[in-house]
């Protein structure tokens, strides 16, 4: 049996499996992906979640396991996912990673056709008993829909080669338990990105995570940093790549990490269907979040973006929806503006009143009519099917490029601005006789890379409350 104990810990990226255009292992990209890793991680591990064990065939997974080993040497560990549903099957897949040279085997729940708390147990004591290589357990119940029991769990810990537990659940208390009841006997690492801070307070060894291939070093400072008590450091490190991690866990299955690592210039192809990249399992807007979050962290250029909020006169700023500034005066037009926070989550409205029969309505109708793409016109709702009077439009001023831009104007800026209008009506700023006389058209100047639905929210409201009131006061 094992020598040495091999006790796992540290910072382990669980690797995607890169894909040619023919569908095939992509071994030059997996190289590629083991070299821009090796310096900053404690271990890899191949062939697991990430890596979409699930969609490979055994011969894949032996051959991503074996260029791993050569790739890697023995510079680090390589834990090899050899999960299967039928014991029968793991115990092949462990023993081909104990002849192919790997540290250790990372063994998931039984999965589909679910064996007693018994059946369990024998799973993992016969593919640990049929090798001689430490055995990580591999607990994840958002694909396996079950946990491990924590009482199999304290009897397995008693076998020598079982050494460890990848926990992914992200259920704490299920965390602490298993480490209260097995006092040191498996090393437990995490594997829910969203949660390493408390799980590695808690007591966790280190973790096996799909975003450690995108930003290891941050993990390993976070580790450090729980390792020499500065909680306030780790707190703020991991606050900065919780966005990510939280993506990373929705979109499992390696789909958003191969887009993260693609947009980092690690070419890892995309994932295996029935998966898809885009349109599928990841919605346009998540791709633009994944984007704007690594360029946060430095990891890729930030694109050049022509953004400003407008200038000059206020009057002059309604000639792009057809009201030129000697429309104004003389045809009961009233402007407000204002504008509120910073940062990427800055926001300015404009906002012109006027008579359904005048300018402000021809202008109102038309844009409707004829939009310009890119800075479509939206009408104001308080609800489903549930307009605001006076009636009014949004009016982008940013050309809005992607889904993740549009869903910011044609969400929380659109319901900001009707409850702004709401809140005026209430206030009896807005009177009742303008709901069917007047029209308004609100042009927003929102910020390109605004990602904070709640600020963004407050800020639209704010400079829409302000446009409002200083529109309707010079009516008096």
């Amino acid at each position: 049996m094992i020598e040495e104990r091999y006790r796992p810990g540290g910072v382990n990226p669980a690797l995607v499996t890169p894909f040619t255009r023919d569908d095939e292992i992509d071994e030059e990209a997996l190289r590629n992906l083991l070299r821009f890793v090796l310096p900053h991680v404690d271990g890899v591990v191949p062939c697991g979640t990430t890596g979409e064990f699930v969609n490979l065939s055994h011969g894949e997974r032996r051959q991503v396991l074996e260029i791993c080993i050569d790739e890697v040497g023995d510079q680090i560990p390589v834990i090899a996912g050899t999960g299967a549903a039928s014991t029968r099957e793991a115990i092949q897949l462990a023993r081909h990673a104990q002849e192919a040279g790997a540290t250790a085997c990372l063994v998931v729940t039984p999965y589909y056709l679910h064996p007693s708390d018994k059946g369990i147990y024998q799973h993992f004591f016969e593919v640990a008993r049929s090798v001689d290589l430490p055995i990580i357990l591999y607990n994840i119940p958002q694909t396996v829909d079950a946990y491990i029991p924590r009482p199999v769990l304290e009897d397995l810990s008693e076998i020598d080669n079982i050494v460890g537990l990848k926990d992914s659940s992200g259920d704490l208390p299920y965390t602490m338990e298993v480490l209260e009841m097995t006092q040191g006997r498996l090393d437990v690492l995490v594997g829910h990105d969203e949660v390493v801070l408390p799980a590695l307070a808690g007591g966790c060894s280190g973790m096996i995570l799909a975003s450690a291939q995108i930003f290891p070093e941050i993990w390993q400072q976070v580790l450090t940093s729980v390792r020499e008590g500065d909680l306030q450091t780790a707190r703020q490190l991991q606050m900065n790549v919780q966005k990510l991690a939280r993506i990373f866990v929705r979109y499992g299955g390696g789909v958003a990490v191969k887009a993260a690592l693609n947009m980092m210039g690690v070419k890892v192809g995309r994932p295996r269907r029935p998966l898809k990249p885009v349109g599928g399992a990841m919605v346009h807007e998540t791709r633009a979040e994944i984007q704007l979050e690594l360029e946060k962290l430095g990891k890729i250029t930030p694109q050049q973006i022509s953004w400003a909020m407008p200038k000059g006169p206020l009057a002059d700023r309604f000639s792009d929806v057809g009201i030129a500034a000697e429309m104004i005066d003389g045809n009961g037009i009233f402007l407000g503006s204002a504008t509120e926070g910073e940062g990427p989550e800055t926001v300015g409205i404009d906002l012109i009143v006027g008579p359904k029969s005048g300018p402000v309505g021809e202008a109102y109708a038309r844009q409707l009519t004829h939009p310009s793409h890119g800075y479509e016109a939206l009408t104001t709702i308080a609800e489903p099917n549930l307009t605001v009077k006076p009636s009014a439009l949004i009016v982008p001023t940013v050309e809005l490029v992607n889904l993740r831009q549009a869903s910011m104007v044609y969400g929380p800026t659109q319901a900001a601005v009707a409850k702004a209008i709401l809140d005026n009506i209430e206030q009896k700023i807005i009177p009742l006789v303008a709901l069917d006389r007047e029209v308004m058209i609100a042009m927003a100047t929102i910020h390109p890379r605004a990602l904070d639905r709640h600020q963004l929210y407050a800020n639209v409201h704010a400079a829409a409350d302000k446009a409002v009131k200083m529109a309707f006061r010079k009516q008096r």
